[in-house]
């Protein structure tokens, strides 16, 4: 036996469980009286912003919600939000945070999946509550938020969200996991099929991606966050708890528009915000009347596709610096960064924007990113030209997929994540993505099956075949763009019949802008050639509906 095994054990004051529900504590503690949230004209303090928190998270005992249980939430960038990342873990329970664009039976489908015991939902979604709620047999607890800077809606005959917290013990201890391995939040993503996979992630790898975030971004007392990124998005990329635990300040936003957008970056002194490619495209198309001058400048971080020089230097011009990131919602996000040097300051806009291409290196706290064989796991050579599929491996990846051992065990094959996205590795060892897993759709940030869309297609009834891929998009960055043949004798049918025909059965944002009909190409077995549908796509100018 070893010296060090010997007399050596853990204990409650050598080992504590890692949760970024810390964060929270520690930042009342140490500013309580420092502005935490803005939200309009409502300034929240760290103290306050905990007392909150902790009469939430009372009020979900009360209610009966225990350890492990799955409280779900519906609502837009709002203090409510933010209460409940950290409410919610500090009871023990799983936060599942919805997204709000989709369609009911998207979320009747979460709901039933993630067995739900509680739903807080923003009134401006009980519209479609309603709806999702039909067919539900479970018991549910409904608590609505009544946001005064919302645009309201029919009230679902839930309990009122401030008379709910009321009631509960500002006092109420918000206590860390038993085991940091404990999940933390439910998150469903599209993924390839229509059905959404729910990835469960800890309260391990949430505190750390958090830490990398903050260390990688910058974060201090100082800065002020914008909340551009929904989040709903993978607990708005852990910096839900990124900005709490550099004592920061959050800026809530109810919606990603120019005006408010510039209004607050010059009125709160916003030095932080992320987002998809699509809020770069916004802010630089914004009309003038929406604009405001501000002193500082703005770190923005975007993930997706990555942005042209255009976009950089537009975004330079108007006083942004713009950083590239790569993850994912089984990687709690941001995993790869594309981490600028200090000599790269004299490169050209159009050196920079080839650089910023780039998914980059891993953040500080993810143990690997590597670019593999996914035949062999054999590492690629660093040359900047053979392909692999890029993997991760590190405390920062998923605990898996929920009720889906199988689709779990695929994509930890081998003991590495396997992203599904084709990259090479350069001589600097910065990843750069070639091709992302071919028949996923990422369009303002979210995720689109294809194969979703194409079964809503195959249900019209004079669709033969279908294909969807993705085509480039200025605005969203990609949209779907779909390929039908129509059966014989088919009437006059309109790509605008079919776009139609698609936002009665599918969320709008999931909706093909772009129809071409024809007949599809296809290999010797029958396989619908979806590469050379892409590149159709990519020369195409078919109108949209």
């Amino acid at each position: 036996m070893s010296i060090y095994a010997r007399d050596l054990d853990r204990t409650a004051a050598n080992f504590v469980p890692l949760s970024p529900v810390s964060f929270l504590l520690r930042a009342a503690l140490v500013s309580p009286h420092r502005v935490a949230v803005v939200h309009g004209a409502r300034r929240v303090t760290y103290a306050a912003f905990l007392e909150r928190t902790r009469r939430l998270a009372s009020a979900l005992a009360r209610a009966g919600v225990g350890k492990g249980e799955t409280v779900a939430i519906l609502a837009p960038n709002i203090p409510e939000m933010l209460e409940a990342h950290y409410a919610v873990p500090g009871l023990g329970a799983v936060l599942c945070p919805i997204n709000t664009r989709l369609d009911a039976a998207a979320i009747r489908f979460i709901l039933e999946h993630g067995e739900a015991k509680v739903l807080l939902v923003d009134r401006e979604f009980s519209a479609t509550v309603r709806h999702a709620l039909e067919g539900i047999a479970r018991p549910l607890l409904l608590v609505e938020i009544d946001d005064p800077a919302g645009p309201g809606g029919d009230p679902i005959g839930a309990t009122d969200y401030e008379s709910f917290i009321a009631a509960g013990d500002p006092a109420h201890p918000l206590s860390l996991p038993d085991d940091e391995w404990q999940a933390i939040t439910l998150n469903y993503t599209s993924g390839t099929t229509g059905n959404p996979k729910g990835v469960v992630l800890h309260h391990r790898g949430a505190y750390l991606n958090a830490a990398a975030n903050a260390l990688a971004f910058g974060l201090d007392p100082r800065s002020v966050y914008l909340w551009t990124l929904p989040m709903f998005h993978c607990d708005g990329w852990t910096y839900t708890w990124a900005v709490t635990l550099a004592g920061g300040t959050h800026v809530c936003l109810r919606r990603v528009e120019p005006a408010p957008i510039f209004a607050a970056i010059a009125e709160e002194g916003v030095t932080h915000m992320c987002g998809a490619p699509v809020v770069l495209t916004l802010l630089i198309h914004a009309p003038e009347a929406a604009r405001r001058a501000f002193p500082q400048t703005v770190q923005i971080a975007t993930g997706g596709a990555a942005p042209p020089s255009a976009v950089i230097a537009r975004m330079e011009a108007m006083g942004f610096a713009v950083t590239h990131l790569y993850g994912l919602t089984e990687s709690y996000g941001p995993s790869a960064i594309c981490q600028w040097q200090p000599e790269m300051d004299r490169m050209d806009s159009a050196d920079k924007a080839a650089f910023m291409a780039r998914q980059g290196v891993a953040h500080p706290l993810l143990e690997e990113a590597s670019v593999r064989d996914p035949d062999t796991m054999a590492p690629v050579p660093a040359d900047g030209a053979t392909m692999g599929e890029l993997m991760l491996r590190s405390n920062t990846i998923m605990m898996g997929y929920l009720k889906n051992p199988q689709a779990t065990a695929a994509a930890f094959a081998g003991g590495m994540f396997h992203t599904g996205d084709l990259a090479v590795l350069h001589p600097d060892h910065y990843i750069e993505i070639k091709d992302r897993a071919k028949d996923i759709i990422i369009s303002g940030g979210e995720n689109i099956s294809s194969l979703e869309v194409e079964e809503a297609l195959y249900k019209h009834p004079d669709v033969m075949e279908a294909a969807v891929v993705a085509k480039p998009d200025a605005k969203w960055g990609e949209t779907p763009h779909a390929f039908v043949t129509l059966k014989p004798g088919a009437g006059a049918v309109r790509p605008e019949d079919i776009i139609a025909w698609c936002r009665q059965h599918l969320a709008h944002y999931k909706c093909p802008r772009y129809v071409t009909f024809g007949p599809l190409p296809k290999t010797s077995t029958g396989k619908i050639q979806k590469f050379e549908l892409r590149e159709r796509a990519r020369a195409s100018g078919d109108a949209a509906g």
